[in-house]
């Protein structure tokens, strides 16, 4: 695969329809990716939503720059286990795993970019795990990972919760799973991702509700 740019430059901010985006095939039968960034070849720094069709494999692979994973939809596995909707998954730099999904599945992914010295293997079943009140009414927070300045988490915003403008130290990247996130920016249905670079500002909100797929400190 030739070397990509696709959403490349850190330090602008990139919105993407990810349901809008054609699926590309990967090198292995039955596995597809909609690019939401690219910096690299089939080597490289890239954040995508990836779908199996039942019976697929992706070979045994090593990674380098570690790995986070979110199961959308479906049942996807390695040889340590399965993992069904709502399964966070982050393997951490220097890992290797050879996945798969006899049923087939959709994922969020984000490739080589954690810190070389973060370590730890987490999986968490969401659907399982007990939220948190988050720091203004109507917001919920389930945390994920946090390493250093990074933290992944999910957040649920009840129908019309208004969130305080802030800036983003470290920058921030949403993957909108349900609902109608917005801010004074745009609006942004589900399927969509942003990323706002470091020292960026907005005023989030939702009318409609949503949950948000949120990692922040990560683009500096």
């Amino acid at each position: 695969m030739q070397a990509l740019s696709i959403n490349a430059d850190l330090e602008r901010r990139a919105v993407v329809d990810g349901s809008a985006v054609p699926w590309q095939d990967s090198p292995m039968p039955g596995v597809q990716r909609r690019m939401l960034e690219r910096d690299g070849g089939e080597q490289a720094r890239a954040t995508s939503i990836v779908r199996y069709a039942p019976g697929s494999r992706f070979s045994p692979h090593v990674h380098d720059g570690g790995e986070e994973l979110f199961v959308l939809d479906g049942v996807f596995e390695d040889e340590l286990g399965s993992y069904g909707p709502g399964t966070y998954i982050k393997n951490p730099p220097g890992s290797a795993h050879a996945p798969a999904s006899a049923q087939g599945c959709v994922l969020w992914v984000k490739l080589r970019h954690l810190a070389q010295d973060d370590r730890e293997r987490l999986v968490v079943d969401t659907q399982a795990t007990a939220w948190r009140p988050g720091l203004v009414p109507g917001l919920s927070v389930l945390s994920l990972s946090s390493y250093g300045t990074e933290h992944t988490a999910l957040v649920r915003w009840a129908p019309g919760t208004y969130f305080q403008k802030h800036r983003h130290v470290g920058g921030e990247e949403i993957y909108v799973l349900s609902g109608v996130f917005e801010d004074e920016h745009g609006r942004y249905p589900a399927g969509h991702w942003l990323r706002s670079p470091h020292m960026s500002q907005h005023t989030p909100f939702s009318l409609e509700g949503c949950t948000i797929l949120v990692k922040t400190g990560h683009l500096t």
